[in-house]
């Protein structure tokens, strides 16, 4: 039995008190989530990226950083959307060391 169908089996005798519980845990879980940003090994070495291209965030981070502006990095990078970026900046807030690491390896290479 998969584990779907095991919570889909056990939801049904839980208390709402219980299932909030498992909300809550599932929310906490979840909080690091960033759509539209994936890091998938043997692409762009690991490192998290915009979906649909190989454009590393912390490319996108650098370049704002020295003052891009949003509407250059679009024209710049025509597979990139409005929203790409705002996803590039929330991951990168949340992963401030993360980031700034990844800049300085690519800065030393």
């Amino acid at each position: 039995m998969g584990v779907l169908q095991e919570v889909a089996e056990l939801l049904p005798a839980m208390t709402r008190s219980e299932k909030a519980q498992v909300l809550q845990w599932i929310a906490r879980d979840l909080g690091d989530a960033f759509p539209g940003i994936e890091s998938m090994p043997g692409v762009c070495g690991g490192e998290p990226c915009i979906v649909r291209t190989r454009i590393p965030v912390w490319v996108l981070a650098q370049a704002k950083r020295l003052g891009t502006s949003e509407a250059d990095l679009l024209k710049c990078y025509p597979t990139l959307r409005a929203e790409d970026l705002a996803n590039a900046w929330g991951y990168s807030r949340s992963h401030r060391d993360e980031i700034e690491r990844q800049i300085h390896e690519n800065e030393e290479a």
